[in-house]
């Protein structure tokens, strides 16, 4: 029976954190950075993390299983 390959090129894209999280580089952020604005070009620097509908497509992708956990944001009440 074949063994299951995974897709290469995503492999080189994306890391998986130990949390079980997708990270990867966000879009635009490469070369021609004369015309993008510095807001912009600061907020490439920021981490780009999957949604979880990209979580399972990439868990398809490389055949392994991903657990996408501690995604979730933390909002501060202010109870006073």
């Amino acid at each position: 029976m074949p063994k299951n390959k995974p897709n290469k090129g995503l492999l080189k894209r994306i890391r998986i954190t130990k949390s079980g999280r997708v990270k990867s580089k966000p879009a635009f952020s490469g070369h021609l950075r004369s015309h993008k604005s510095g807001e912009t070009m600061r907020s490439y620097r920021r981490a780009k993390y999957a949604h979880a509908a990209d979580v399972g497509r990439a868990a398809r992708m490389l055949h392994r299983r991903i657990v996408s956990g501690g995604g979730s944001v933390k909002s501060e009440s202010s109870e006073d």
